[in-house]
């Protein structure tokens, strides 16, 4: 039976499956539940007892040990909503997302994607047909070109050429995939044929495609992106912008919304340009379109993500709009309700991607049992996680565990709020970068809204510095603190001086004790 805001579509179901896991499966079966949908989960046999197959109403296991033969396979996540009774198929982020042949198969199944078509994944999946996209719309693109070079072909005089055209510095980028992948920044001719070599190989190693294209490294730049919905009907908005400029290796940390940097003027014209963008591939569902902005105000074309994006919740704090709820309705058929003039800025919302990693060890990723997870609640605080307290952390899957985010009037109440939930977030068993994030979001650049994308490339070495000890040793201590009723409280009333130097907190053992094993 059909929920009775889908009684008129013309698409209706009743049922969806989400081909994902963790956080974001989490996310999409509780808002699927909210709007009277049957949801469905899928998982291998190391996530039997996770929390996604918790929450969800059904759950089909996947067998195989391999990603290839669970998450990343496309005829059993097919067959799981078959056998399900699924009507639809939400394929969240990550994973299978921006495959346009996953998408293809979901369609060809009579089942309904809840995502953009196939063409418009294909096309801004590689990176040299959405750049002649972008020019073609009169979309402001990065000056580069392509480079394709025929096996065996003396590449050094074409590859020499384009470098000289474009100029120095550039950046060298593999035309298929992501994620940091094929990609090389050059700053000096004499560096071009090792870069290049490397960057090649790395792309058919990654990709199977080792096509790269030379692009204008723009230096003290940030990273802004546009969220929007379109419907089928040919009706786009953006939902305004989220500075993502805090990264590492390519891989963003912390996201805000609104953007510090940008000024109405900008901010309207970089949403217009987004929407011409989504309009050149005749975009359906919701998506968001990157761009990096150079230190003199121009901005840029990068990339577009043709699915849910992990910090959307920030956007959804500011405006009000459920995005993933928006996903639903437009796979169903539904018109956008919605015009631009509708859409408003409400405060500040920052997100905090909180990792199961070694900030003092290159983030290596860590592993252990969550022995102690108290996370920050109150006014202004979302938690979206797909773990619980006694939940073993593996190297199986990204090391996300949560993402922290917080809302306020404006963003130095948003930060003071962030700076005391990451605070009050008490982690034990397993190492994380809650120190590092907090020490980050103290530095003079962020506090005032300067962050660009190198920021932590050059950033000193003491804010990476992480103190652990033996965490067997901590849980021991702390549990045993707790269960007789001692803390730091009565242990001042002793001493008169015993206050967490950290927090200021005083009276939680284990809120001390996560200080030196974050």
């Amino acid at each position: 039976m059909f929920p009775d805001w889908m009684k008129d579509a013309p698409k209706p179901y009743s049922s969806v499956l989400v081909a994902n896991r963790g956080e974001i499966a989490v996310r999409i079966l509780q808002s699927a539940r909210e709007l009277g949908l049957k949801g469905i989960s899928i998982y291998s046999d190391s996530d039997a007892n996770s929390l996604h197959v918790e929450v969800s109403e059904e759950a089909i296991h996947l067998p195989g040990k391999l990603l290839s033969e669970t998450y990343l396979n496309i005829e059993a996540i097919i067959n799981a909503a078959k056998i399900s009774g699924a009507e639809a198929i939400h394929p969240g982020y990550g994973f299978l997302s921006e495959r346009s042949d996953f998408a293809k198969a979901v369609v060809d199944s009579n089942l309904i994607w809840i995502g953009p078509s196939p063409k418009s994944i294909q096309i801004m999946g590689d990176k040299i047909s959405a750049r002649n996209k972008m020019i073609d719309s009169g979309v402001p693109i990065i000056p580069g070109e392509e480079i394709f070079i025929e096996k065996d072909e003396d590449y050094i005089g074409p590859l020499a050429a384009a470098a000289a055209r474009v100029g120095y510095p550039l950046l060298l980028k593999a035309s298929a995939g992501g994620g940091g992948k094929g990609m090389r920044a050059v700053y000096e001719p004499k560096n071009l044929k090792s870069q290049y070599e490397a960057a090649s190989r790395e792309a058919s190693t990654a990709f199977g495609d080792g096509t790269v294209y030379v692009e204008r490294l723009l230096t003290k730049a940030r990273h802004v992106e546009i969220q929007i919905l379109c419907d089928e009907r040919g009706n786009s908005i953006h939902l305004n912008e989220r500075d993502c400029s805090l990264q590492r290796r390519h891989q963003k940390v912390i996201e805000e919304a609104p953007s510090p940097a940008l000024s109405d003027e900008i901010r309207q014209s970089m949403g217009e340009s987004a929407i011409k963008a989504a309009n050149s591939v005749n975009y359906v569902g919701a998506g968001t379109v990157e761009f990096l902005l150079s230190s003199n105000e121009q901005f840029f074309f990068l990339e577009m993500n043709t699915r849910l994006q992990v910090e959307h919740p920030i956007t959804e704090l500011i405006t009000g709009i459920d995005i993933v709820q928006k996903q639903f309705e437009i796979a169903a058929g539904i018109e956008l309700n919605l015009n631009q003039e509708d859409i408003g800025i409400n405060g500040h919302s920052i997100e905090a991607r909180i990792y199961a990693e070694n900030p003092s060890n290159g983030f290596l990723p860590a592993t252990g049992i969550l022995s102690k997870w108290k996370f920050p609640n109150g006014p202004g605080i979302r938690l979206d996680s797909g773990f619980r307290e006694g939940d073993e952390i593996t190297i199986d899957f990204d090391p996300m565990l949560a993402k922290l985010i917080v809302h306020a009037p404006n963003r130095e109440t948003a930060l003071r709020k962030l700076d005391t939930a990451i605070s009050d977030f008490i982690i034990l068993g397993v190492m994380t970068n809650l120190g590092f994030l907090r020490d980050v979001i103290k530095q003079d650049e962020f506090f005032e809204g300067q962050i660009t994308t190198d920021y932590l490339e050059n950033a000193p070495e003491s804010l990476f510095a992480q103190t652990s000890s033996n965490p067997s040793h901590l849980i021991a201590i702390a549990s045993a603190a707790e269960r007789i009723g001692v803390n730091r409280q009565s242990l001042g009333q002793l001493s008169g001086e015993m206050v967490d130097d950290y927090s200021g907190h005083i009276g939680d053992p284990f809120r001390t004790l996560s200080r030196i094993f974050p």
